[in-house]
């Protein structure tokens, strides 16, 4: 006998549990407003997995009157291992609270296209990292397709959004505040040639340029050996005696690269990354870094859902994000 090729339906799940399709939905939709008893549940979603099946989407979404997803564009560009961690535990605790995390691969767009193109999937939420510069009229736009908060990560307030900001400025000034405490004032900051890092690169270079007795030399270096390497040879020209180097990932790279031209750190280079890898650690000499402290999954979730649940509140939070410098054997 062949298999039908119809999926099955509530009301197939409801007659092998024996239960009504309105207790279906209570079950599968997670309502809370309906006292459904354990024996119940269980036999629901037995006959569920028996079956293979599936609420769909778009019809809960028609009768909700909104999804559950939470709309999170990619950056174009890898963020470093501590902020793909963060954003794993977003997602994680978002999933906890019943979303749906939807990434949106955006590369490419602009906030008028990308804010149309979000805006198709009826998004309850979209979570911006600030990768797209987003005005007032694209968060108009989203929230007259259903989205109920439009939430930004990035360093600047867009009006109608909930400004959750970290800055990016404390960790450069940190940065260049602990070398010029170690007695080094000609200090070179490390600008990533990659697209898209200026997101964070950007301000961290202003924050080190805040720093009184600080005198800055910004300089381009791709992630590469290739690059790092011309940097490295022409280091000595340079008159600086020590080093911002972005990131943790850049600083080991110029590290080595400098080395190898015989200079010595922190004697001759006193070098500082930001992020605190635990690799830094490993080094010799270990790696002196900015650690950032980034919200809890679970804290940026919670604020999430509070946006979405009161959607009239405006949220303007500037404490998402702590640095503090920390002295190893690079400086």
């Amino acid at each position: 006998m062949s298999e039908s090729t119809n999926p099955p339906t509530s009301a197939d799940v409801a007659r092998l549990a024996g239960v009504s399709r309105a207790t279906v939905s209570y079950v599968l939709n997670n309502a809370e407003a309906v006292r459904i008893s354990e024996p119940t549940r269980r036999k629901v979603h037995q006959a569920a997995e028996e079956l293979g099946y599936v609420p769909h989407a778009a019809a809960r979404s028609l009768r909700a009157g909104h999804t559950r997803i939470v709309l999170l564009p990619t950056s174009p560009v890898p963020a470093g291992p501590l902020y793909s961690a963060f954003l794993n535990d977003l997602q994680w605790a978002l999933r906890r609270l019943d979303y749906t995390v939807v990434q949106y691969g955006s590369l490419g767009l602009s906030g008028d296209q990308a804010a149309r193109a979000w805006a198709e999937l009826r998004p309850v939420a979209v979570i911006s990292l600030g990768e797209i510069a987003l005005s007032a009229h694209n968060v108009a736009t989203l929230k007259r397709a259903g989205a109920r908060a439009v939430i930004t990560l990035g360093p600047v307030a867009v009006p109608g959004a909930h400004a959750l900001v970290m800055d990016q400025a404390e960790v450069g000034a940190r940065a260049a505040a602990h070398l010029v405490e170690r007695g080094r004032r000609r200090i070179g900051v490390i600008v990533p040639e990659e697209d898209g890092l200026e997101l964070f690169s950007a301000p961290r270079l202003a924050g080190a340029e805040s720093v009184e007795g600080a005198r800055i030399r910004p300089l381009a270096m791709a992630y590469t050996e290739e690059s790092a390497a011309a940097l490295a040879a022409r280091w000595r020209t340079l008159e600086l005696d020590g080093v911002f180097a972005y990131n943790d990932e850049y600083a080991m790279l110029l590290m080595r690269a400098l080395q190898d031209e015989g200079l010595r750190i922190p004697e001759d280079v006193a070098v500082v990354g930001a992020d605190d890898l635990l690799l830094g650690r490993l080094l010799r000499p270990r790696l002196s870094t900015v650690q950032i402290e980034l919200p809890s999954g679970d804290h940026l979730a919670s604020l999430v859902d509070r946006a979405v649940r009161e959607p009239s509140e405006i949220t303007r939070r500037h404490d998402l994000m702590a640095a503090v410098a920390l002295r190893r054997e690079t400086t």
